[in-house]
């Protein structure tokens, strides 16, 4: 399913928070400048360029530490935490496992069919040319492309709450303020990848594979970075009890277990995760 979104309707959605950090504004009065300068530059930009959303859902199920589509016969791999206080996540604990598979699930016991039987696929993406229409002023250049991340991460989470009511419906009565959704206080969480739960970005191979990403303008780099560089991609998730958490450091068996399940050269998914390692 491929969505268009106006700016306009994305602003109110826009977590603010994120923006002033990567000024480094920290003072409330030039929070509060910046902002009304954001704002009316977001008015300019409206009706000339775009956001972009795109999804599918799939039926899924759990196999060990991997998510299983089995329309298309792709695995998706994952981690699973190997320090903390247990139980010790992976994003596969939250897809039931399949039926006829002999049950030795994690010890998080978080299988729950009623709410975890499908996985959520999605990308989001701006128009290209917020990236490139700007060239000849660098500080509207840089304001440009931070407004531009932060619309990108905007349509994502637009996309989540039509996805959660509409398309998949597992949150139909959901009443959730904007500041709400922000503080994600819905059911069910959106992982993206390359953030601590999805740190590979080579999975965007697998993502793209699933959902043809150049439909929204989305190209992929040798490592699986996309661009334009505005862009977010990840899984959606609608068990009650998901949450985010981080995979943080892995040790050599689990990296040569992943690397045997990617299909890929041990060497090469120690490159893809090298932040783990």
């Amino acid at each position: 399913m491929k969505l268009s979104y106006d700016i306009t309707e994305l602003m109110p959605y826009i977590n603010w928070p994120y923006f002033f950090f990567a000024w480094q504004v920290k003072e409330q009065a030039e929070k509060d400048r910046l902002q009304r300068e954001a704002n009316a530059l977001l008015q300019q930009l409206a009706g000339h360029y775009h956001a972009y959303g795109l999804f599918e859902l799939f039926d899924a199920y759990g196999d060990g530490d991997d998510i299983v589509l089995p329309s298309s016969a792709i695995r998706i791999p994952c981690l699973r935490q190997q320090k903390g206080t247990p139980p010790y996540l992976c994003l596969s604990d939250y897809i039931s496992p399949k039926q006829d598979l002999p049950v030795d699930i994690s010890p998080s016991t978080l299988h729950t069919p009623l709410f975890s039987a499908k996985l959520g696929v999605f990308a989001t993406s701006v128009d290209i040319g917020l990236e490139t229409d700007f060239d000849a002023d660098p500080y509207q250049k840089m304001m440009v492309q931070l407004l531009a991340d932060r619309l990108a991460e905007a349509a994502a989470e637009r996309m989540h709450e039509q996805v959660r009511k509409e398309y998949w419906g597992y949150a139909k009565d959901e009443h959730l303020s904007i500041p709400d959704m922000l503080v994600e206080k819905f059911q069910g969480i959106r992982p993206a990848v390359g953030y601590p739960s999805l740190p590979d970005t080579s999975l965007n191979f697998i993502i793209d594979d699933l959902l043809d990403m150049k439909q929204i303008g989305i190209r992929l780099t040798e490592s699986g970075a996309m661009k334009p560089h505005a862009s977010v991609s990840g899984m959606m998730f609608a068990h009650p009890q998901a949450r985010y958490f981080s995979i943080g450091k892995i040790g050599e068996d689990q990296l040569r277990d992943y690397a045997r399940r990617r299909g890929l050269p041990i060497e090469l998914c120690r490159k893809f995760l090298a932040g783990n390692i």
